[in-house]
């Protein structure tokens, strides 16, 4: 005779419990149901089922250490609108501090390219201020020559020298003296 009440099968832990579920090989927690790509930011990372605290309105990954894992998973390769990170550190060099401030307002999301826009203002202003004054002041023309070198030069190197830390591997700042450290302040601070 059968009924008509649902039967109840035995308790099973819950899927995300990492006391319950291992990975014979590596020992750590596993999740059979994520991709093998992915990682876990603490190994004792407990679910609201197992005791845990229920963390509402974060991501899939959930309570301890989703500060730290949206931060390790930024691709650091990546612009706001998918442009390429060399040309745009480069370009914040090519027109001074125009270019500079218009890359600090419009990218927002790479910080290799605003080290190079910080960098780029720094470089620039003072230099492009320089040449107006020479100019002001009717200083004779190898002054005015000599002057609109000292712009140009240091602007195309480092519009190379941004251009070319792409093409490696890693991204590497190259920080000009005096200049370099403080815009990297400045970016630490946003």
């Amino acid at each position: 005779m059968s009924s008509n009440f649902a039967s109840f099968a035995p308790y099973t832990p819950p899927p995300d419990d990492p006391a319950y579920t291992s990975s014979a090989t590596t020992g750590a927690p596993g999740r059979p149901w994520f991709p093998s790509h992915s990682f876990h930011v603490h190994e004792t990372d407990t679910s609201y089922q197992s005791g845990g605290i229920p963390t509402f309105g974060t991501s899939a990954a959930g309570g301890v250490g989703v500060a730290e894992m949206s931060e390790a998973q930024v691709n650091r390769w990546e612009t706001r609108y998918g442009w390429r990170v060399d040309i745009l550190a480069a370009a914040a060099y090519l027109l001074g501090p125009i270019s500079a401030l218009a890359l600090l307002i419009l990218e927002t999301q790479n910080d290799f390219v605003r080290f190079h826009a910080y960098q780029s203002a720094l470089l620039t202003t003072p230099l492009l201020l320089l040449r107006i004054f020479v100019s002001l002041i009717q200083a004779p023309s190898w002054i005015r020559i000599l002057s609109t070198w000292i712009l140009v030069l240091p602007t195309i190197y480092m519009a190379v020298r941004a251009y070319l830390d792409t093409t490696r591997i890693e991204l590497v700042y190259y920080l000009l003296p005096m200049i370099g450290p403080i815009a990297e302040s400045w970016l630490a601070e946003e």
